[in-house]
């Protein structure tokens, strides 16, 4: 099974899991070995666990069917913080997102993360993107401004500063 066809399998899953419970899924990054996700519940439906439980079982059965593995899939549980309950929210979101993002530039597999397929950094920078999952574009994006242009120009900056912290880590 090549990698692609490993990520194509989690959005099939991702999918299902949006069939069958009711969450927001603003950002995601699906990486070779790994995953991140940012996903907003919602009251009264499924908690993070449920969701997370599905996806990542729906997962493993699949990919352990196609591949004839048997056995344990995943080595831990996964990891949440919730935004919300952050000293500064949209700065932290905003940090988040560009993590996120910019996951295959770090690990070296594209030089800039708009080249990546298996991100929703394109629902964010292209009004017309068709994404193969539903993204639902978070709010504190919104706030950025007024028109997808305007929220597209501040969001660069914040993805400018990012960058640029990130580069002086290497020094």
């Amino acid at each position: 099974m090549t990698l692609d066809r490993m990520k194509d399998l989690l959005l099939e899953v991702i999918n299902m899991a949006m069939e069958k419970y009711i969450f927001q899924l603003s950002t995601y990054a699906i990486m070779d070995n790994h995953f991140h996700f940012v996903i907003k519940t919602v009251k009264n439906e499924a908690d993070i666990s449920h969701i997370m439980q599905f996806i990542k079982a729906q997962y493993a059965r699949r990919y352990n069917k196609i591949t004839g593995r048997t056995g344990a899939f995943w080595n831990e549980r996964f990891g949440d913080t919730i935004i919300e309950m952050s000293d500064d929210p949209e700065g932290y979101f905003m940090w988040l997102k560009n993590y996120i993002n910019h996951n295959p530039v770090r690990a070296g597999i594209v030089c800039d993360p708009r080249k990546y397929k298996y991100s929703s950094i394109h629902a964010y920078l292209d009004e017309n993107y068709l994404s193969p999952v539903k993204i639902t574009i978070h709010e504190y994006y919104l706030k950025l401004g007024s028109t997808f242009q305007e929220r597209v120009k501040k969001f660069k900056q914040y993805e400018d500063a990012y960058n640029k912290r990130l580069s002086l880590s290497f020094l």
